[in-house]
């Protein structure tokens, strides 16, 4: 993952609570990970299913 830039999400609250970070800069590959366990795992998508998951997210309201 050497490279991964990392950007929080516009969703996640400023308290250091539920907070996603996103890195989308690697070709080919979608990284997300939880910021309060940064070293705790990371979840891969393809770019078509992150696509896809934001665009439905959208749909049903919960992404801006």
């Amino acid at each position: 993952m050497t490279g991964a830039q990392w950007r929080k999400s516009t969703k996640s609250g400023n308290n250091g609570g539920s907070c996603v970070e996103v890195a989308d800069n690697l070709p080919g590959i979608v990284l997300v990970r939880d910021t309060k366990d940064r070293d705790g795992g990371t979840l891969t998508f393809g770019p078509a299913a992150w696509r896809s998951f934001v665009n439905l997210a959208k749909e049903i309201g919960t992404v801006g």
